[in-house]
């Protein structure tokens, strides 16, 4: 099936506790169906010193569900992605306004 969501998309939280949120996903795990938002879903991670970084509590983005994602679009408004053929290539074009993505 056709990524709606891919590596880059600017992207809001829809539900969660990091809900109304914006980032930009950095990383897209189709397989389980989540992706890394940066700045969003942060856990702190407990790390042992070594020789070539700090030890300490590091903050790091988590996965989020992807169906918790919706694509910001050009007015800034979360909308929901569907495929058109255009000069025969497949793009992405947001619902609400029809733009291509």
């Amino acid at each position: 099936m056709a990524a709606k969501l891919k590596k880059g998309d600017k992207v809001v939280v829809l539900a969660g506790k990091d809900k109304g949120k914006e980032g930009e996903i950095a990383s897209v795990n189709p397989k389980a169906g989540k992706a890394i938002v940066e700045g969003v879903n942060i856990a702190i991670r407990h790390t042992k010193q070594s020789q070539s970084s700090q030890g300490g509590r590091i903050p790091q983005p988590m996965p989020i569900e992807l169906s918790n994602l919706a694509l910001l679009d050009s007015n800034g408004k979360a909308t929901r992605v569907g495929f058109k053929m255009e000069d025969g290539k497949k793009v992405r074009f947001a619902k609400t306004t029809g733009d291509a993505i």
